[in-house]
């Protein structure tokens, strides 16, 4: 059972229960079978007595006594390859004729003055006469064979041990949640022990290095129970690593949103805020293709940063690897359902990231450098958290609050800044390509340009609306054209979320029917305390309620003018002798028309605006301008400005 298993004299005292000089008497009457390992000895197991075989065997002693597989590593190997040359040295050196011991004395003193071997002394360091002769002897025993000189020092302890009950109470504690920290767990472990009456039990240390060394032999477990499931995909799972010389520039762009570490000048009230920067990255470059600035995350912004990055690629991407946010799965881009939504129309295939998964897309790691390079340099970085945050924000930082600048650029201004960041990030090395600039790389692979009116047209966003009384309702707004007059279907309307002003309207089996421009709301006193565009907005909006109702009455007449056959015939009414309400307009003194409006103009000041900025007028065009340079409506809005 016990054949080739060794014990030393120490182990096997402390099993016996006798001290080590007994067991050493006993080998001097050579009771057991021995073997010299340095400078001690060590048993054969077979040889001792059967209750002693069985003791040991008993209290599974065993394990401590096979011997275990020596793992020579290249220091150990080095360290004994070292010992056998300097050995070899002496043994050619002894061979002079002196006296052995002599001889011995001249070679460690020219060893050890590094005279000669400085090598081997620079890896043995000094060495003395018994350990020069050990040396030799072992080697000798051993035919030579230098694996013989690798120490065989016990360098691996089993570490710190605690008692069960202490293992148990102490490890709950800190596979926690809670995340208690070390110290605390060792005093919460010895007051439970002492309530439970255990009052002999390991020092702190011992606590504190059982810990570290189950931390490093079972950190998966370490990490999912104190910080879960998310921080044990991100630091201890394996990662995947992309191959990018796999896809080519404008193949995928990458999209998110990244909420800026400064303050900007909010447009609508005046007042500070932290803005986010919509962007999309090429891949293969690493460059920032296309970008927004917005006070929100909104469909809107992003849209527009998806249209720059088309422009600015000159193509139209195969794949779009985005953010799992609400705005970027809005409807708008990814509704396919009877309405095709962007991603569709443009011929681009989405891909989502999962959620809290931001190690999958390599733009967090551009915002992160971003943060670091720009951000950080403006004077209104205010920090992307509490622990981020300048000096001049901390409590009672007099000093860094007074010296401050206060100055908070525009959204405008953020833009010309990003821009210019831009110029260094396109000039920094590429890390997809070798030897390249990211610019460099954007600038080869680059498109032939799209057509910009047909990408507008494309990005239009589709919804079906019904008309009602005044027109379509959508986004809040009114969007109206006399085309809809008495229209109340079904229609498809068509949107750009970069111009909002007006509103594409199609029937339902795709026949265009008009462009509906927004309606504004007018002063309701504008007879009173408007100025002359105000009236003229007025005026215009009751000539359109006029126009429209004499459109009905003249549609019945031509219609319903035919006798049925059924009611007695009546004189048929004068259509020049009627008069609609909107004609008694004796309250509302409006200015005077002195020439026809054109139809693609609701006033007469539009007009006058669009024809000051051509260059070419018609003889017609010309004498309006003149003419209406004279007339009291030009005097209102243009002379008292």
């Amino acid at each position: 059972m016990f054949d080739n298993y060794w014990i030393s004299t120490q182990q096997l005292a402390l099993i016996k229960g006798v001290s080590a000089r007994a067991v050493r008497k006993a080998i001097s009457k050579n009771k057991y079978q021995i073997r010299k390992n340095g400078r001690n000895y060590e048993i054969l197991v077979s040889t001792l007595d059967k209750s002693t075989q069985e003791l040991i065997y008993k209290k599974n002693e065993i394990e401590k006594f096979i011997p275990k597989e020596i793992c020579i590593t290249e220091a150990a190997k080095t360290i004994a390859l070292a010992k056998f040359d300097l050995v070899y040295h002496y043994r050619d050196f002894i061979k002079s004729g002196k006296n052995k011991c002599e001889a011995t004395a001249d070679f460690l003193q020219i060893y050890n003055s590094k005279l000669q071997y400085t090598d081997l002394y620079q890896k043995l360091g000094n060495v003395g006469k018994s350990t020069l002769y050990r040396w030799n002897k072992k080697l000798k025993e051993n035919n030579d064979d230098w694996e013989s000189l690798v120490c065989t020092y016990p360098n691996q302890t089993t570490g710190a041990q605690l008692s069960s009950a202490e293992e148990e109470i102490f490890m709950s504690l800190l596979l926690h949640s809670n995340k208690t920290n070390i110290g605390k767990a060792t005093k919460l472990t010895k007051h439970i022990l002492a309530e439970r009456g255990i009052t002999d039990f390991s020092c702190d240390m011992t606590f504190r290095r059982f810990a570290e060394k189950y931390k490093k032999e079972h950190f998966d477990v370490w990490t999912f129970a104190r910080e879960g499931a998310k921080a044990l995909r991100d630091k201890v799972v394996p990662y995947i690593e992309r191959n990018t010389s796999k896809i080519e520039v404008g193949d995928v762009i990458i999209g998110d949103g990244h909420k800026l570490a400064f303050q900007v000048i909010n447009p609508f009230d005046g007042k500070p805020c932290r803005p986010t920067l919509a962007a999309y990255q090429d891949w293969k470059s690493g460059a920032i293709v296309g970008f927004e600035i917005m006070l929100e995350e909104n469909t809107q912004c992003i849209a527009s940063a998806l249209r720059n990055s088309i422009i600015n690629l000159g193509k139209i991407p195969r794949y779009i690897y985005q953010d799992n946010g609400k705005a970027y799965k809005s409807k708008y881009f990814t509704d396919t359902d009877g309405i095709t939504g962007l991603f569709v129309k443009l011929g681009v295939q989405p891909i989502f990231a999962k959620p809290y998964n931001a190690k999958a897309k390599p733009i967090e790691r551009l915002f992160r450098e971003m943060q670091d390079g720009f951000e950080r340099l403006l004077p209104s970085f205010v920090g992307s958290c509490i622990d981020n945050k300048p000096a001049y924000l901390k409590r009672n930082e007099k000093f860094h609050k007074e010296h401050h600048n206060e100055y908070i650029p525009t959204i405008e201004e953020v833009v010309q800044l990003v821009n210019k960041w831009l110029c260094f990030h396109y000039s920094q090395p590429c890390p997809n390509v070798e030897n390249k600039t990211i610019g460099e790389v954007l600038d080869s692979g680059r498109g032939i340009g799209v057509d910009l009116d047909r990408l507008d047209d494309l990005m239009m966003a589709t919804e079906i609306k019904r008309i009602g009384r005044n027109g379509i309702r959508f986004l809040k707004s009114d969007y109206y054209d006399e085309s809809l007059y008495g229209l109340r279907i079904n229609v498809v309307i068509k949107y750009s979320l970069f111009d909002l002003s007006h509103i594409k309207v199609y029937s339902t089996n795709g026949k265009f029917l008009c462009v509906a421009t927004r309606m504004e709301s007018v002063n309701p006193l504008a007879n009173y305390i408007g100025d002359a565009k105000d009236v003229e907005e007025l005026k215009q909006k009751l000539k359109q309620q006029q126009r429209l109702e004499q459109q009905t009455i003249k549609a019945y007449l031509t219609e319903f003018k035919k006798e049925n056959g059924y009611l007695p015939s009546f004189q048929e009414p004068d259509y020049e002798e009627y008069k609609s309400i909107y004609n008694k307009t004796e309250d509302y003194p409006l200015l005077e028309d002195k020439e026809p409006i054109l139809t693609s103009f609701k006033n007469n000041y539009e007009r006058y605006e669009f024809l000051k900025t051509k260059n070419d007028l018609s003889p017609e065009e010309s004498a309006w301008l003149s003419k209406y340079e004279t007339t009291e409506e030009y005097e209102l809005i243009y002379k008292n400005d």
